[in-house]
């Protein structure tokens, strides 16, 4: 196989991730009023992107990915400054769905494949989950209720992402158990 040929192979794959992810994040379960919701396994694509290719194609498929879903479906609560609304496409966006990328990494140090999958898959969930409760406590804490901002955005946020964490962890254990060639390269 020529190098461009597996460069383009990697590309397509790419571009078919995303539209799948892109299709798996409107097939919701819930929506939260506020954003945020749980999805049928719509972050599952770019994980398996980044055991498959790696940090550097997995992070760029999740950036891709990033942007598509905020032209999709951004709402900006009322921004004090340029710099919460700066904070929030960043955190709620941009690295929160990039992070995805880094699945490959945390499973890294496991001899075991299905535990580094698992590790690697939760491991970028918390990520994204981080980075929606900082922006909850930073940018969107006076939705708060009279709470302080960040139990309200630990409460808020948590009440979408572990179920979401919880069923791509499992799917992607499963898959790795089922079919494992979809993690590698071929």
């Amino acid at each position: 196989m020529t190098k461009t040929y597996s460069k383009t192979r990697v590309l397509v794959e790419c571009a078919l991730m995303i539209a799948v992810g892109t299709v798996l994040a409107n097939i919701k379960i819930y929506t939260l009023p506020n954003g945020g919701s749980v999805t049928l396994f719509s972050m599952l694509p770019f994980v398996l992107i980044s055991f498959r290719h790696g940090v550097k194609w997995g992070l760029f498929t999740g950036f891709v990915n990033s942007l598509l879903q905020m032209l999709l479906g951004f709402w900006a609560p009322p921004s004090p400054t340029f710099w919460a609304f700066a904070g929030m496409i960043l955190l709620d966006y941009v690295i929160a769905f990039t992070a995805l990328g880094l699945a490959c990494v945390f499973a890294k140090p496991f001899s075991n494949r299905m535990v580094g999958v698992g590790v690697g898959t939760a491991a970028v969930c918390v990520i994204r989950f981080l980075c929606s409760f900082l922006s909850g406590v930073l940018i969107w804490g006076n939705l708060s209720d009279g709470l302080p901002a960040w139990t309200y955005s630990l409460g808020y946020n948590a009440s979408y992402m572990l179920p979401e964490t919880i069923l791509t962890t499992v799917a992607a254990v499963l898959l790795a158990r089922f079919a494992p060639k979809l993690f590698t390269a071929e």
